[in-house]
């Protein structure tokens, strides 16, 4: 079989670092609207791994060190952008209030969470 023949990379799941379970539940589950589909500690004391879904969209959370870096960006191309975003918009979310901004490939809308990440969302435009 030659080289890379039967290779297929089926979905890549962004790691995001976190630093508050509270926090974290707030943003991506109450405000973005994400629900969790698992959650992993190897015990009651130590870190929290968690991983959100929305729409086909996964992240994975995690309070490990070492595990992603704080800052990080996220691009998800997506349909329905100006729902989402009026969505959003009428949670009146204290900490998070997203424009949605033109750019040459789409419609763009970016949140920052309480950890210094940013989820930007594009829809391509036509």
């Amino acid at each position: 079989m030659p080289a890379g023949e039967g290779i297929a990379f089926l979905r890549g799941i962004p790691v995001l670092r976190s630093f508050d379970e509270k926090k974290a539940r707030e943003f991506y589950c109450d405000f973005l609207g994400f629900e969790v589909q698992f959650e992993h500690r190897f015990a009651p004391d130590l870190p929290l791994y968690l991983e959100v879904e929305r729409a086909g969209l996964k992240l994975h959370l995690s309070e490990h060190h070492g595990d992603a870096s704080p800052g990080s960006t996220v691009f998800v191309w997506m349909t329905g952008i100006r729902d989402y975003h009026a969505e959003l918009l009428g949670k009146r979310y204290t900490y998070n209030r997203p424009g949605l901004e033109k750019a040459p490939w789409g419609e763009e809308m970016q949140v920052s969470d309480p950890f210094g990440n940013r989820v930007r969302f594009c829809e391509a435009s036509d």
